[in-house]
This record gives C-alpha cells, structure tokens and sequence, in this order.
C-alpha cells in the first residue's frame, strides 16, 4: 500500500455533499480505475470515516420532506452520486467495445468484468454504513430498486454497458457462441475466457425482491437460449451429413462421443441448470430424430452378434421416450426365429418328428436361450423389457415348433425323457459334465412350458420306471430335481414324487421282513425274491390289460407273500403288476451255464419249456392268458437272441446250441406296444387330472366368491390355472356344466350366466 495521501485531505464532519463527494470520488476513482498502483490502509480508513461522517450528520440540504429525517436525505444524495458515478464510467468501455470484435471483444470484456467487480466489492465494504442502515431502510419500506453498493454496481453494469454492447447483434453472445462452434469443430479454445463471460452473465441477473436468490434471467435469455438454438443446428447438420457418409456403427460412436462432449462442458463452463436442456436438445437432435435408422439397423446387429454396437444403441435409445420398445419387439421375434430355425434344422437332419432326440432337441433349445440371455445381460444390462422379450419368445418357441407340430404336449414330453436320460445309471452325459448343471438347465425350459402337468405327468411315469428297475443315477440327484420342481411349482406338483420315494423305502423293510419269516418257516425256499409294494394314487402305472397264468415255480413264493401281507395289513387288495415285474433264470440245458434277464412274460414263456421241447403260439397263449398281439412280441425278442427258434409258422423251439459270450444276457428289452401305450396312457391320465384340477379350482373360486358371471368365472379359472397347463374354453364350460348337474353350483333365478355356489 502506498505511504502517502494520494486522495487528499480528510473533510471536516460538518462537510457539505459537494466537498465530501469531492473527496470521496477521488478513493471510488481510484478503486475502481487503479486499484493495482494502491491504497494505503489511513486512505482507506479516512474514507470509510467521510461517508460515515456524511450519512450521520444532521445537516440538511435541499428541500425537507416532512416524512423524512434528515439522514436519510443525505443517503439519498450519496446514493444518487454513486448511481451517477457508475453511468459515467462505462462511457470509454462502450466506445472502446466498439471497435472489438470475437475474443478480442472477450479478453476486453473478461478484464474489465474482474476489474470492476473486484473494485465494487471494496465500495461495498466502504458505503457498509449506507447499506446497513439507509439501503436497508429503502428496501424495508417498498423500494425495491435501491440496492447496496455491491448490487447496484452489477445493475448499472448491466443497464448501461452491457445492454449497450448486446445491442450490437448480441455482440458478446455471438462471440461466446462461435468459440464454442470452434471447440465443437476439433480447435482449441481458451475455455477460461469462456467461463468468465458466462459466469459474469449469472451474475447480471437481478431478483429484486430477494437479493439472496439465484436469478438466472439474464443468464437464460442472453446465453442459455441462443446457445441451445446454435447447439440445435450444429447437431442438424453434423448428423445429417455424418450420416449420409458413414454406417450407422460409426453414428453410434460418434453420438457416444459427442453426449460426452456436451456433459464435459457443462462441467467447464455453462451453468449446472443448463445440463437438462442441453441433454434433452442433444437427445432430441442426435437420437430421437434418426431413430428410425437405428431401429432399423438393430436387426443386422442382432444378426451378426455386434455386442459392442449393440450396448451403444440400447444406451442411447434409453434416452429417449418409447426409444427401446420397437427394440424389444425386434429382438423378441428375432430370438422366436432363432428357436423356431434351430428345431426345424433338427427335424431335417432327421426323418420325421417322431424321431427327435430329446438330448438334441434340449440342447438346441438350450442354446438358443443361453446366446440370448447373454445378449440380455451384456448388451441390455438385464432391462427388465428385454427379459420380458426374451421369456415370451422362448415361451412361444419351445411350446410350438417343428418337432411339436399342432401338439401341446409334444415339448414336455422330450424334455422329461431327456431329465429321465440325465437321471439314469450308466448316463454319459452326466458323465461328461456336471449333472446338477444339466438339471438346472432343464429347470430353464421347463419354466417356460405352457402345459406343466404333462410334463409332470411324464416325469413321474420315467421316475417309477428308474425306481422299480433300480437304474437312478443317484438318490441324491432325484431329491434335487423333485426339490426343484417343488420350488418352481410348489408341494402338490411334487406330492405324488416323494411319495413313491417313501414307497420304495417300506417296500425294502417289507422285503427283508418277509425273508426272515420265510428263513424261519419255510428252508425250502430256494428263489431269491424281492417286492414292492406300491401305493395306487402315487404311482403311474397299470395293471396288465389281459390274465396272466403264474407259473407253478413261482406260485408257492406268490401265495407265501400274499398271505403274509394280508397279515401285516388287512383290508389292502394286492393287484399284481406282472407287466413291471423282472426276473432271472438260469440255464440248466447247456453246457455252460448262463443267467438270463427277462421280463415276466419271457419268463412265463421260456419256463414252458422245462416241460416241452417245442410250442405252438396257440399253446403259449393257452399257458400263460398273454394275448397273442403282446405273445408275439415277446417270442420275436427270445427268437431274435437265439434263445427260440422258430423255424415253422407259429412254432418255437428251445434252442439246444444257444450259446452267448456273456453270461448273463439281458433279454429284457422294451417292446413297442410299450412303448406306444407308455405315451398313450400318459395323455390320457393327463385329460382325466384336467378335468378334476379345472372341476377343483371352479369349486374353490365359487367357494371364495359365492356368485359369479360365467365369464368372470371362466377368465378367473384360465388365470388360476395357467401356471400349470393352458386351460380350453370348451373343458371349463364342460366342467361348469358338470358341478351343476352335481349340485356344487347352480344358476341364479332369473339370470342364465350368473351361478351361485351350493353350501
């Protein structure tokens, strides 16, 4: 600070406006012109001590307003020269701006800008006694246009010098906005000049009713506005153009790019408030405008796997309303396609539908699901639209395809045999790979089976088959897939499944039972015999549709076991399921001696022969009441193993120069009547479990709701019931028809389509 006076001497208390003004204009001069050459603090204090001289004397000059006390009159007078001070020194900046243009006019703007409010700021701490007591008093009393120092420099700033250059074409804003146009271009700028002139816009605006608050006019209006409108065409224009000479994969990047270009910015030097409107302009430009061109390029991205392009056209997509549904609907159809074409390439390499693999036709199906998961997770970041998408195709292509033809029960059918294959003993590919995974798989499309009972239904019927022959891969792996399924479709799904579980555990005590009574009571038993014993409602299985003889070897095992379970459980009907059963021979004919695996029938058959060298098929059928049709093919089976011959029609007999390299030979082989009557059977429990499930859940809905419309009724079945199987008009309608002649319900007088529910 500088030694000595350099504004001259301090006027005496009593000083009139003209002698004090005299003085105070030298130190406002110099704060607001030459603040760099100094102020010594005495200067400063001599100054801040004349204007609290002046705005406490009682003096009064000029004419007295009765309403009005002699100090604030002289407040009005120093607060009028100051206002007159301001509009005097913008008079060179004005003719000097003139002559400026672009970033000169800037840099000029910018220094000037720093200049003046670096020295208003030191007014305001030196008229402090003016704003605190006669500025505050104005405003408290209604003039809303008397601020303190600090606020009426930046008002004069505005209204005086600022406007003034405005007028010019908007002068200073144009400037702004062609460097910014420049930065836009690739050329650097200096983007601090930038920020002061737009920050000094923020400040310009005035709330004069709350001096405190952010007011953002003139900000919006010289700035804000004009830079949105040029941020508008710039982008019109660069697309337009940007697309006409590249691919829409480049346009991506390139719209990447330049949103974060314009975040960037916002960040350097616009107001935060501008970040809204210019995201939303650049979305509406760059995104919404060619949104058309992007929905229509998705598909070749989708067909050709641009996962990277892919993310970028979700992202920005996103921005924009209803921007990602034509995405969604695209790729639901594309991966419906997808499904739809791997099923149909199976069927051709094979020859009809009726020979797919279940392993074939779960793995395609698999894979499509696998590939487009993955593009769900990676490209669209799980949204939860494109699962939708993806689950409603996959819903559509596994339920109707190639293989399943106009069949609903198709799908269900060859992905429970494929979890049966999974499932058995001696299975490669659980040998292969991890069999809880492969469950896990199939738990995948068995979500989107339509018709879940008939999957259900086929599964128990391969599970009663896996238990009673004993080829299960593993207790363990059967409990994880029961409890899978009891997860996706609750306990009743699963009911019956573990029930024929606790069956086979009874069934192995009962065994042993019995053979330490028969140990005890009978030495001559010398067949080794096992049982199960197992419960009508849980397992899928029939008994034979004809007689059957039992052989006389076997006959005093039967009667022994019959009679000793009718005395462990009176009351229960045994029905012999000859069908299921399996036996072992052995050869006692031959020179070497084998053990043959056969069906119950095989051994029906063959143990004729310990009495006959040879039998006609009338004579079989006589002693065993298999009817011919099942007797043939069974005879086909020991003929085709050499174990028969028959050399004339009708005629079998025992081959004495069998011989086999295995000893024991497994003759136990599935014949087509089976075969066919497994899926037969299977359909048919199907319809009959229908018709209860749709009878049962009418009763409980009407049990709940009293009355009902038919239709409601019919929609509230479909609803209830759809988790487990696609319900048919026709089988409700039947159904309501059926409760009514049962008297569960009835119609309500006078109205035909209301029914009420009969306690």
């Amino acid at each position: 600070m500088a030694s000595t006076s350099s504004i001259g001497p301090l006027p005496s208390k009593t000083a009139d406006l003209e002698e004090t003004w005299a003085y105070l204009s030298g130190g406002v001069d110099l704060i607001m012109n030459r603040l760099e050459t100094g102020l010594s603090f005495p200067d400063y204090t001599n100054l801040y001590t004349t204007v609290y001289n002046y705005c406490t004397s009682t003096k009064m000059t000029g004419k007295q307003d009765s309403n009005r006390t002699g100090a604030n009159l002289v407040g009005s007078d120093l607060y009028s020269k100051l206002h007159a001070y301001f509009a005097d020194h913008f008079k060179p900046m004005i003719d000097t701006c003139e002559s400026l243009q672009e970033v000169e006019l800037l840099r000029y703007y910018a220094a000037q800008w720093a200049r003046y409010t670096t020295g208003a700021n030191f007014l305001n701490r030196l008229f402090i006694y003016l704003n605190r007591y006669w500025v505050k008093r104005e405003r408290d009393e209604g003039k809303k246009t008397v601020y303190p120092v600090y606020t009426l420099a930046l008002s004069q700033w505005k209204d005086v010098f600022f406007k003034q250059v405005q007028k010019d074409h908007q002068k200073l804003t144009t400037a702004v906005l062609r460097l910014i146009t420049q930065q836009r271009n690739g050329e650097t700028i200096d983007q601090s000049l930038v920020k002061k002139v737009v920050d000094s816009f923020v400040s310009l605006g005035l709330d004069s009713s709350d001096l405190n608050k952010e007011c953002l006019e003139v900000y919006k209006e010289h700035f804000e506005g004009p830079f949105l409108e040029a941020t508008e065409e710039y982008y019109k224009k660069e697309s337009e153009s940007f697309l006409a000479a590249n691919s829409v994969s480049d346009y991506l990047k390139k719209v990447e790019d330049r949103l974060r270009e314009e975040e960037d910015r916002v960040e350097r030097y616009l107001h935060n408030k501008t970040r809204k409107e210019l995201i939303s302009k650049c979305d509406d430009v760059l995104i919404r405008q060619h949104s058309d061109l992007m929905w229509e390029s998705f598909q070749n991205l989708l067909d050709f796997d641009k996962d990277e392009d892919l993310q970028r056209m979700y992202a920005l997509l996103a921005r924009i309303p209803e921007g990602l549904e034509p995405l969604r609907k695209k790729f639901e159809q594309h991966v419906k396609t997808a499904g739809l074409s791997v099923v149909s390439k199976l069927i051709e390499a094979g020859e009809n539908t009726g020979d797919v693999d279940p392993k074939a036709y779960v793995d395609a199906l698999l894979e499509v699901h696998r590939k487009n998961s993955e593009t769900v997770a990676r490209s669209f970041k799980s949204e939860a639209g494109f699962a939708a998408s993806l689950d409603k195709a996959c819903r559509e292509f596994v339920n109707r395809n190639a293989a399943t033809g106009t069949s609903s029960t198709k799908s269900p059918e060859l992905i429970a045999k494929h979890a049966d294959m999974l499932l058995r003993k001696n299975n490669k590919m659980a040998e292969e790979e991890d069999l809880e995974g492969a469950l896990n798989r199939v738990m995948v499309l068995f979500k989107y089976l339509e018709d879940k009972d008939v999957f259900q239904t086929f599964y128990t019927t391969k599970l009663s088959k896996r238990l009673i022959h004993g080829v299960s891969a593993s207790d363990e792996s059967e409990a994880s897939m029961i409890s899978k399924l009891k997860e996706a479709c609750g306990f009743e799904y699963t009911n019956k499944l573990q029930r024929m579980f606790t069956d086979m555990s009874l069934s192995k005590d009962l065994t042993d039972s019995f053979k330490e009574r028969m140990a005890q009571n009978h030495d001559d038993m010398d067949i080794t015999f096992s049982i199960m014993v197992l419960g009508t409602n849980f397992w899928p299985l029939n008994p034979p549709p004809h007689e059957f003889v039992i052989p006389q070897e076997i006959l005093p095992t039967y009667d022994r076991f019959s009679k000793y379970y009718q005395t462990k459980h009176s009351g229960r009907k045994l029905t012999w399921l000859w069908n299921y059963s399996k036996n072992e021979l052995r050869t006692n004919y031959l020179n070497q001696k084998y053990f043959l695996m056969t069906s119950s029938y095989q051994m029906a058959v063959l143990l004729q022969y310990n009495r006959n060298d040879t039998m006609s098929l009338d004579e079989l059928v006589t002693a065993t009441s298999i009817s011919k049709d099942i007797l043939s093919q069974v005879l086909a089976l020991l003929v085709k193993a050499k174990i028969l011959v028959n050399e004339e029609k009708d005629q079998y007999d025992l081959n004495p120069n069998f011989k086999s390299k295995k000893i024991r030979v497994n003759l136990n082989l599935p014949i087509k009547a089976d075969v066919k009557a497994e899926s037969a059977d299977v359909l048919k429990a199907v319809d009959e479990d229908r018709k209860y499930v749709i009878q049962a859940t009418i009763v409980r809905i009407m049990k709940a709701r009293k009355t009902m419309k038919n239709q409601s009724l019919i929609q509230e079945v479909i609803s209830q019931i759809s988790q487990r199987f696609a319900p048919k008009i026709p089988d409700i309608k039947k159904a309501i028809e059926t409760l009514l002649e049962k008297e569960y319900i009835e119609r309500v007088d006078g109205s035909k389509d209301t029914f009420a529910y009969v306690a």
